[in-house]
């Protein structure tokens, strides 16, 4: 009661920011911060974490989806390639490249625009991965040697347009399917 006492008078002695900074002084100090504060930073904590595990699920899928695009636009080149269809041929293939292009890039310009907006709000999900150089700006699952590979067999791709050759675009396939998988493998 002696103490109230005097943080009051104390309180009255001085205004505005000076009298808080008094009184918190002057006040008794907390054991420890309250049980409901604490429950409710934990479940800001789950959340965020949860948010960041969807945007990494989130990406696996646009990666899934543009693999197996990639695999259908494959075989429409191969059979346009045998039936002698220079456009359809022409056709599949830049579509296949684009589609092998959009995994290594995490997606297609709207993806980019997304995560730019991101990054632009401060949000790197491998912040730690950019500093050391293993990511892009703003880059969930692909590594930059990731990316590099999938580049690589997507401008190889690309180049058979002149001489379109399905064993190329096969090769391609195969010399990608171990990055892809690995990207593609579940969180831990």
């Amino acid at each position: 009661m002696q103490r109230q006492a005097q943080t009051a008078s104390l309180g009255q002695r001085f205004t505005g920011a000076a009298a808080v900074v008094v009184l918190m002084l002057a006040a008794p100090a907390f054991a420890e911060t309250p049980a409901e504060m604490v429950a409710t930073y934990r479940s800001l904590a789950d959340g965020v974490l949860a948010l960041k595990q969807t945007e990494k699920d989130l990406v696996r899928s646009i990666l899934a989806a543009a693999y197996a695009h990639a695999g259908v636009q494959k075989e429409r080149a191969a059979k346009a390639i045998a039936a002698k269809d220079a456009a359809g041929t022409r056709s599949a293939i830049e579509a296949l490249a684009a589609a092998i292009a959009e995994i290594a890039t995490e997606g297609d310009n709207s993806v980019a625009a997304v995560r730019k907006t991101l990054i632009d709000g401060g949000h790197h999900h491998n912040a730690a991965g950019e500093a050391q150089g293993i990511y892009d700006p703003g880059y969930v699952i692909v590594t930059r040697a990731a990316k590099a590979k999938l580049l690589e067999s997507s401008r190889a791709i690309a180049q058979t347009l002149s001489s379109p050759d399905a064993a190329v675009l096969d090769r391609e396939l195969a010399k990608i399917r171990p990055v892809v998988q690995e990207l593609l493998q579940p969180s831990k």
